[in-house]
């Protein structure tokens, strides 16, 4: 196995993570006031995140990115991140925000961005009933990893799926009732998501409102959502998903979505783009399982519908090395520039192929230590059987402070999804201080 190496930005936060996780856990402190609903509230994170990467060379993706730059075996990275939350209430209206801050700085370049992730004003004349206008990050599906039910909202980052994402411009409502007996909660969510030249550029193509809505049900022990998203921006599509504890320590959970006339393009490995149009349909399955020692496993399936089957995957990666053949012989770009914009597109996702695995077990106190929480995960391409383990540690025994360190450790051969990814290895040490 290649030893993975701890560059020297890392060595001394690693040391301080190791003593830091024996450490004796503070005192949790009760305060009804806390509880209270304030007219305005601010907090927040700052956190510092310090990565080692082991770049694959080799790598499709590796020769791709970095094209017409140094060619490096490896690569430090630092990223300061700054995430504020507020809202503001003011009789029936509440406004709301979450922003985010970064800089990023590694041996190539350093760079900045502000984005405003979360920015609307809601208004609830009455409890059942909630109008809302703005930038929201909507979360539709059950899904752990994956949300094929997400029809209004950004993809997920697999290798941190609780990451807050950034959200779209949109009107919508919630109506709420609770008729009583076996249908316990009804929830209607209508949602109008326009598509401008400076709204949602990101979404879709222009000049469209692009309606949606979800229908929540609590069916006696059952979560059950139905959605749906007009044709507009985007194929229309249709979906459900449930949820349903089987016992206290054991849920289920699953989505079904179908997009009407999805079009995807195809590329031989010689560089010729066809566009492939069809109904496409995804699904997932999930469990979520908490054992008597406090161990928590999640494990999903995963079938992406509008993804590339093993062949269609190999034909791109076969037309990357005729690119660079290409460039190599005669100078000529043209074959890489187009490589390079199809990896941009859906070949570039972070899971382009079609079936996929998640299995994730965590360890509450593990070896006897309040707030050290150990974790394993393992994300697996069934097709052409490459695939990612990472291991993690975490520890959160100080007030209003999170370390967290992982390795993400990626194995597969030439033309498949994991051997062909940008990194071979990964280190990363995080520290997030909540305020």
């Amino acid at each position: 196995m290649k030893r993975v190496r701890v560059p020297a930005p890392l060595r001394l936060p690693v040391l301080l993570l190791a003593l830091a996780i024996p450490a004796a856990a503070q005192e949790i402190a009760f305060d009804a006031s806390a509880f209270e609903k304030k007219p305005y509230e601010l907090g927040g994170y700052l956190e510092l995140k310090q990565e080692a990467f082991d770049l694959h060379r080799d790598g499709a993706f590796y020769r791709l990115t970095t094209l017409g730059l140094p060619q490096r075996e490896s690569l430090d990275r630092t990223t300061a991140t700054l995430q504020l939350v507020g809202k503001l209430r003011y009789g029936i209206g509440t406004f709301d925000f979450r922003t985010s801050s970064s800089l990023q700085r590694d041996e190539s370049a350093h760079s900045h961005d502000n984005s405003i992730y979360e920015a609307a004003y809601s208004i609830r004349p009455d409890p059942g009933f909630t109008l809302e206008a703005g930038k929201r990050a909507l979360k539709w599906g059950k899904g752990y990893a994956w949300n094929p039910m997400g029809f209004v909202e950004r993809p997920k980052d697999p290798n941190d799926p609780q990451l807050a994402r950034e959200g779209f411009v949109m009107a919508d409502a919630d109506w709420i009732a609770s008729p009583g007996g076996a249908l316990q909660t009804i929830a209607f969510t209508p949602v109008l998501l326009p598509v401008e030249s400076n709204i949602n550029g990101d979404f879709g193509s222009r000049d469209h409102l692009n309606p949606a809505a979800k229908l929540y049900l609590l069916y006696k022990d059952t979560d059950l959502d139905f959605a749906w998203q007009g044709k507009g921006s985007r194929p229309a599509r249709f979906g459900f998903d449930f949820s349903r504890n089987v016992t206290t320590n054991f849920e289920i959970h699953g989505e079904w979505a179908r997009i009407l006339q999805f079009a995807k393009p195809i590329t031989n490995n010689a560089g010729h783009v066809t566009t492939e149009t069809g109904d496409a349909t995804s699904f997932l399955l999930g469990l979520r399982y908490l054992s008597a020692s406090d161990t928590t496993y999640i494990a999903e399936y995963y079938r992406n519908g509008t993804g590339y089957s093993d062949d269609e995957a190999g034909q791109f990666y076969r037309f990357v090395d005729t690119a660079f053949t290409q460039l190599q012989q005669t100078g000529s770009d043209a074959l890489v520039q187009r490589a390079l914009s199809l990896s941009q597109g859906s070949y570039g996702r972070p899971n382009p192929g079609t079936d996929y695995v998640y299995f994730r077990a965590q360890q509450k106190d593990a070896l006897g230590i309040v707030y050290f929480t150990p974790a394993i995960t393992a994300m697996a391409n069934l097709r052409d059987h490459s695939f990612q383990v990472t291991p993690e540690l975490q520890y959160t025994g100080f007030n209003n402070l999170e370390l967290r360190l992982r390795l993400f450790l990626l194995h597969g051969g030439s033309g498949t999804d994991f051997g062909e990814k940008l990194v071979s290895r990964k280190l990363e040490l995080l520290a997030r201080y909540y305020f």
